[in-house]
């Protein structure tokens, strides 16, 4: 548990109008924002006011601060804290026109005018990229907080035309007094691409109302909460944190701002929700008090965790230093010193996977059953499921492969399933010994292949089989070569080998081509009858060498079954004797161990 008073930061909002005059102090254990009101000569001679207004903060943000010194100050310290189990909360406070969203969520301008919370999902991405020991999943929810009504902002309906076409959000709450947002969807994000695209769409569907004052004034309360989850490789234990980046509506003076009708209702529902939240700030400041109003708002139950229990907060007090808003943003400040006495107890949200203790839960569910089945005496069916059976039989399996000699067959009090699995153990032991018979039969005599080669040694038929072989051979060969030939003869008869004959001077070059055709046809047809005869001659030497084949391999199976049953009786009478002695040697030695007790007695009783 880390307990942890709330962090409150200030950042002053850049402007070219006529400021009051403040004064900020950085300083290395922290800073401090002043406000110097002068006094009003129209209050008479008696004047009481104060004139200067000191704040004390983690740290102050002039007018020349960029988003990048905020996100490293303020928000990069909280995603950590995330990162290693903690919730965390950063939300924004102050004047309607202050800068709040603009820290939060940012510019839509310039790239580098990104809020808290795109460069808080790109530092998370890029952090699950570079660790691979550890895997990560992310879920995003979008809460719009419109007039005491909650909307789910990541709706899948993109053509939401009207606030109301989005899923009303309720609270629901536990025995255990955990809060629960019906209808509030979860988002899975795999990357930055789809994280940033929720917050888009959940930007988009958010409310925008103008006012005289601001006119991109938001008139809600917006949470996006980022939901993370990680758990090392091969490990059980899983954590689960969030972290809530909250946009507050800006609170006002609506007699300032000059507005009426549907914007007069929003200021009303805002003030009126800051006010509770400030109630509640209160309570919390007070040491002694037992009751503290988190129902009276919706943005206050929602945000229960983040004031006062399970998480790492912090505040950014933002402030305007005009003028005419001075009375606003020293309002601010004041709250601000308020919300830093409150003291959370953060906790690191790990758990076993929920995965596994499930399985855990189911084997001891199962044990106890067992148990009680054995203690009650329940009776249960006469025969196993078919799924029953392959169980045992997997478990038998495993119970005989294991080399550890300590190893135990747990089968539970089910005596149906002990007498199976003694008989299967039984069959298995029977079939072991037939197999080991054989084994030792065949280890005793020599391989099948080699009492073949044994066998066709001294077989009638070996030197018929061996000259056949050979010519086969032989005629393959010369088959072969023949082919070769009369394949060349053609193909040097397609190329117009007569044609490349030199003519002499006395024969005309026809004559040549026809000579030669003719002396090629006499070779072809030479090697043609040959060819044929030498096919009938090795299809005839084929047939005997199978006929051959197929007597060799009956005289050799006879062969060897005579031979297997002599190795047989062999065997067996080999088996006898060594049984005789082993039991000889046995009743031997029980012979001996009894002639020495009677001995021993025997002195015993002479002493």
């Amino acid at each position: 548990m880390v307990k942890q008073t709330i962090q409150i930061f200030a950042r002053v909002k850049p402007t070219k109008k006529q400021t009051a005059e403040y004064f900020v102090d950085c300083e290395e254990q922290g800073g401090s924002l002043e406000f110097v009101v002068p006094r009003d000569l129209a209050d008479g001679v008696i004047n009481n006011k104060r004139e200067n207004y000191k704040f004390r903060f983690q740290k102050v943000f002039d007018q020349t601060a960029n988003q990048e010194e905020i996100f490293e100050a303020i928000a990069k310290p909280v995603a950590d804290n995330v990162l290693a189990g903690y919730n965390g909360t950063i939300f924004a406070y102050g004047q309607t026109g202050s800068g709040k969203t603009f820290t939060i969520t940012g510019g839509a301008e310039n790239y580098n005018d990104r809020g808290i919370i795109p460069r808080t999902l790109s530092y998370l991405y890029q952090h699950f990229s570079k660790d691979s020991s550890m895997i990560y999943t992310t879920h995003i929810s979008y809460l719009e907080i419109y007039n005491e009504t909650g909307y789910d902002l990541l709706n899948p309906q993109h053509e939401a035309s009207r606030l109301e076409d989005l899923p009303k959000v309720t609270i629901m709450e536990d025995p255990d007094q955990n809060i629960h947002l019906k209808n509030l969807s979860l988002q899975q994000s795999a990357n930055e691409e789809e994280a940033l695209d929720l917050l888009f769409l959940g930007d988009t569907n958010r409310m925008i109302a103008e006012t005289p004052m601001n006119q991109a004034s938001t008139r809600s309360h917006c949470i996006f909460t980022i939901h993370l989850c990680s758990k090392e490789l091969g490990s059980a234990m899983v954590r689960c944190s969030k972290l809530h980046l909250v946009d507050l509506a800006g609170s006002e003076r609506v007699g300032k701002t000059g507005v009426g009708g549907q914007i007069l209702t929003e200021a009303k529902y805002i003030n009126l929700s800051l006010h509770y939240l400030e109630q509640v700030i209160i309570a919390l400041s007070e040491k002694n008090r037992s009751h503290i109003p988190y129902r009276n708002s919706m943005m206050t139950s929602v945000l229960r965790d983040s004031l006062g229990g399970n998480c790492m907060t912090t505040m950014i007090a933002a402030v305007s230093v005009e003028r005419k808003n001075t009375g606003e943003s020293i309002s601010t400040c004041r709250f601000a010193q308020r919300v830093a006495l409150i003291k959370n107890d953060a906790l690191l949200n790990e758990e076993l996977d929920p995965a596994l203790l499930i399985v855990r839960l189911k084997k001891e569910i199962q044990c106890l059953k067992e148990e009680l089945a054995l203690v009650t005496g329940e009776q249960r069916s006469d025969k196993l499921t078919q799924e029953e059976i392959q169980q045992l039989e997997e478990q038998i399996d495993v119970y005989l492969e294991d080399p550890d000699s300590e190893v135990t067959l747990n089968l539970g009090p089910d005596m149906r399933k002990i007498q199976f699995c003694f008989s299967l153990l039984k069959n298995i032991l029977l079939t072991f010994t037939t197999m080991h018979f054989s084994l030792s039969v065949l280890e005793l005599s020599v391989s099948q292949q080699e009492a073949f080669e044994v066998f066709l040694r001294d077989h009638e038929d070996r030197l018929s089989i061996e000259n056949n072989r050979a010519v086969l051979q032989q005629r393959s060969v010369f088959t072969l070569c023949s082919t070769s030939f009369i394949l060349y003869l053609f193909v040097l008869f397609c190329l117009g080998v007569a044609g490349n004959l030199m003519p002499s001077e006395s024969d005309s070059v026809e004559e040549r081509i026809l000579n030669q055709i003719e002396e090629e046809k006499k070779h072809y047809k030479i090697k043609s009858g040959c060819l044929k005869g030498l096919k009938t001659e090795i299809e005839h030497l084929q047939l005997l060498h199978e006929k051959l084949k197929v007597k060799l391999q009956k005289d050799f199976e006879n062969w060897w079954t005579q031979e297997g049953a002599r190795l047989k009786v062999l065997f067996l009478y080999n088996m006898h004797n060594m049984v005789c002695h082993f039991y000889g040697r046995f009743i031997l030695t029980d012979r001996d161990r009894i002639s020495t007790k009677k001995s021993r007695k025997k002195k015993k009783h002479i002493k």
